[in-house]
């Protein structure tokens, strides 16, 4: 058997690097803290961090329009701080990921304010600009993810140019090959200097088409849903060209060893498939994010698992994620205690799982105040509950001041239970939630079933969920109950005799799981 490549078998950690930890004293996370952390996430067991954006940026986006790709901001250090976290980092075993923005950058870019500076500028098409439509308005109905039209008109130059987000974060063009070349650039520059793969900004966005026709009308919206989704984004994502520029990823991380290539895409499975690549290899892990957006019901769940696996193509690795940056935290989603099953069911999956810090203390959504919100999509559409401040909040360390976090008032304010709800109080309790992370992390490390074996359903009734984990000779029992009354389950023959290796309950009879119960036999 071919060993697997560390990131199939391992377990990914992200990190938002604002909330993370604060070294100087100014309420904002930093790589010098992220460093100092180490040995915690080693404690905890994860195998390689992602770090969400420290390159330099004006902010208008924390972070997600790049003024320079290949820099760190002030905010969080120096390359000189990079490389020390880099090198500390691999001197205890673990990766490091970095986030990717390729669909835009900031308008404060250099490329950008060449491009802008005239119609006959060389950087001139390495952004999206279009002529007024007829009437002098925007080219086409197109919306921008934030809310608005996704077209700012420029005076100097008398035209528009396109933003999927922000207006400050204009969309690159990616079928310009100057541009193309000098974005493969900035994956080189990092692979060089060590880092071992990339989260990659929506990748589905990265291609338009080419006549920019209009979205149509979406005849499922409602306000709630926020503005972006009055039409379906037809035209303006997921364009077929798209695979060729992952493809063009795919060989650059290829000529270094052992580097991954994460995508974000949010699409239906059938089309999330062909991002592994079609004819030619596409990203490695196009992010799944089926568990943040589905149901939490356990017939749905089992059938999404399956279809899932069933939809994978020839050699494709799956992945599994609760909870990111962008979307509500697995323990408001579910609850305290229904967390605990959702923890179980992330790290008992097949294929490589992802998680979202603070989820291993089961942090919760944290409720801003007006005057202390910064996310400018709740400053756009206040109200409807799409703002992402909730959940970056920083991340709890101890009881001492400010949660350990920094010496300064942070910039989000920290979860009202903080002084419990922390690293050090839950690392000596066997019955946290961080002690549950870590228990099934080091069965992962103990049992190749878990961390690289099949993965086989076990049919079930009402509120359970049940599979088996197989690698050789050896064979895993996985029952969860998603639900919050006790219910009976079959043994199958095979698991007969075997022993509870790991509980989210008090490990009595594994024939009857208690309210939001989930176990591992083997």
């Amino acid at each position: 058997m071919i060993e697997p490549i560390w990131w199939q078998s391992g377990t990914i950690y992200q990190i938002y690097p604002r909330s993370f930890q604060d070294s100087n004293g100014d309420g904002i996370g930093d790589l010098r803290g992220i460093e100092s952390r180490l040995d915690d996430l080693v404690a905890l067991g994860i195998d390689a961090i992602w770090i969400s954006p420290i390159y330099p940026s004006p902010m208008a986006d924390f972070g997600y329009d790049v003024a320079d790709y290949t820099g760190v901001d002030p905010r969080f250090g120096t390359l000189d701080d990079f490389d020390s976290l880099l090198k500390a980092a691999h001197a205890r075993g673990l990766k490091l990921l970095l986030d990717f923005v390729p669909n835009h950058s900031s308008s404060e870019h250099p490329w950008f304010v060449e491009s802008r500076s005239s119609r006959d500028n060389p950087k001139r098409g390495w952004y999206i600009w279009r002529d007024p439509a007829p009437d002098g308005g925007p080219p086409n109905n197109w919306i921008s993810d934030f809310g608005g039209p996704a077209w700012q008109y420029d005076e100097r130059t008398g035209q528009y140019y396109y933003h999927a987000f922000l207006k400050e974060q204009p969309d690159l063009n990616w079928r310009n090959p100057g541009l193309r070349r000098a974005m493969l650039d900035v994956l080189r520059f990092w692979f060089d200097r060590g880092v071992d793969g990339f989260r990659i900004d929506v990748l589905w966005h990265m291609i338009k088409h080419q006549d920019f026709p209009d979205n149509p009308a979406n005849p499922a919206y409602t306000p709630a849903m926020g503005e972006m989704h009055r039409v379906l984004q037809l035209h303006s994502t997921d364009q077929p060209e798209v695979h060729g520029i992952a493809a063009d990823m795919r060989r650059v991380a290829d000529a270094y060893p052992e580097r991954v290539l994460v995508g974000e895409i949010y699409l239906p499975v059938d089309r999330l498939m062909r991002y592994y690549g079609e004819g030619e290899p596409g990203v490695h892990l196009p992010f799944n994010f089926q568990l943040i957006e589905a149901p939490w019901e356990a017939r749905s769940l089992a059938a999404l698992i399956a279809d899932y696996e069933g939809a994978l193509p020839a050699g494709g690795w799956p992945n599994w994620v609760l909870g990111n940056h962008d979307r509500p935290r697995a323990a408001t989603r579910f609850g305290a205690a229904q967390a605990r099953v959702a923890a179980m069911l992330l790290l008992t999956l097949r294929g490589t799982p992802t998680i979202y810090y603070g989820d291993e203390i089961g942090m919760q959504d944290v409720a801003i105040p007006s005057a202390q919100v910064q996310d400018p999509r709740e400053l756009r559409e206040p109200g409807i509950g799409l703002g992402r401040d909730p959940v970056r909040t920083p991340m709890a360390w101890d009881a001492s001041a400010n949660a350990g976090f920094s010496t300064a008032a942070p910039w989000l304010p920290l979860h009202q239970d903080w002084h419990a709800r922390n690293v050090a109080a839950q690392r000596e309790d066997p019955r946290s939630m961080w002690r549950l992370y870590h228990d099934l992390l080091a069965l992962r490390r103990a049992h190749p079933a878990l961390s690289i074996g099949d993965w086989l359903p076990i049919e079930c009734t009402g509120s359970l969920l049940a599979y088996e984990r197989r690698h050789r000779d050896e064979r895993l029992l996985i029952v969860l109950n998603l639900g919050d009354r006790a219910e009976s389950f079959a043994i199958p023959e095979w698991a007969e005799g075997l022993q509870v290796l790991l509980t989210t309950g008090t490990g009595g009879d594994p024939a009857v799981l208690g309210p939001n119960e989930g176990y591992v036999l083997g």
